[in-house]
């Protein structure tokens, strides 16, 4: 009489099967599963640690390049703007153009300072020292100094040479017009929502594969389409502003650049990478 494989493991075709899954089944599950939460921080984590140890003009010529991106995201939202009709869905179609510029920027791999606040952060949440604070201080302040000079560049290079279509450039306008609308509050609430999202797309990114493109595309129309401000990309706009004499300098960074600055990292590293830390710290 031949005895009947039990359910907890049976032999067919050579293959080990568990509860009626074989091997080959179970190694397929494994790569079909999302990643668990504590890989997903040590590959972030692992991100900002070798941000860090790059060298000063590495990340210097990284953050410029981000900047001159991100810049794509204003000239990309005034495009669609521009070409649809007045229409209350207008701005649901137009702020994917501000995903534009991100995309560049993520899948290039370049240096934006919004997405180091989140992975800078958790190297140093383990354990606190002068010496990882002092690495964070010159990653940002170089990377954040290269954004904003490269946003600069781009704003003075629409402003003062014809490479832009009157139409487009006053489309340009019109859409950085927006931000003088807010209130110091607003600037500084609504930076905190981008500095959240712009960590929470860092955060999906590992776990991503090959739908990198949608997240980023969808983590940045958000804070367009919700009106949030972001340092680096709404610094193009605050430049725009100045440069045609509608905003004065020290009302732009007043108004504009700190708070929106202090927001953007509150939202990405003492909310979202505070608590990305916490859900993992007794994990890892």
């Amino acid at each position: 009489m031949t005895k009947r494989p039990t359910t907890a493991a049976a032999r067919q075709d050579g293959r080990t099967v568990k509860k009626g899954i074989s091997r080959r089944e179970v190694e397929d599950v494994e790569e079909m599963s999302a990643p668990r939460t504590p890989v997903i921080y040590e590959v972030v984590r692992r991100l900002g640690d070798e941000e860090m140890e790059r060298p000063a003009t590495s990340l210097w010529w990284s953050g410029i390049a981000a900047g001159l991106s991100i810049s794509f995201s204003l000239l990309a939202e005034a495009i669609l703007e521009t070409h649809l009709p007045d229409a209350a869905w207008r701005p649901l179609v137009a702020s994917f153009g501000y995903s534009v510029g991100f995309l560049m920027v993520v899948l290039g791999r370049q240096q934006l300072f919004t997405e180091s606040t989140i992975t800078v952060m958790l190297p140093m949440l383990d354990t606190i020292t002068a010496a990882k604070v002092v690495r964070v201080a010159r990653l940002w302040g170089i990377v954040l100094a290269a954004n904003l000079t490269g946003t600069l560049f781009a704003a003075l290079f629409c402003t003062f040479t014809p490479v832009l279509s009157p139409e487009l450039l006053d489309g340009m306008m019109a859409v950085s017009r927006q931000l003088l609308e807010l209130s110091v509050a607003e600037m500084f609430l609504r930076g905190i929502a981008s500095g959240f999202l712009i960590a929470a797309m860092v955060w999906m990114i590992p776990s991503a594969e090959t739908a990198k493109f949608a997240v980023v595309t969808l983590m940045t129309y958000l804070i367009a389409v919700g009106g949030f401000t972001h340092i680096i990309a709404g610094s193009m706009e605050g430049y725009l502003l100045v440069l045609s004499g509608v905003w004065p300098w020290w009302q732009m960074i007043g108004q504009f650049m700190l708070p929106v600055l202090i927001g953007n990292i509150i939202g990405g590293s003492a909310l979202f990478a505070v608590i990305s830390y916490a859900q993992v710290k007794d994990e890892i």
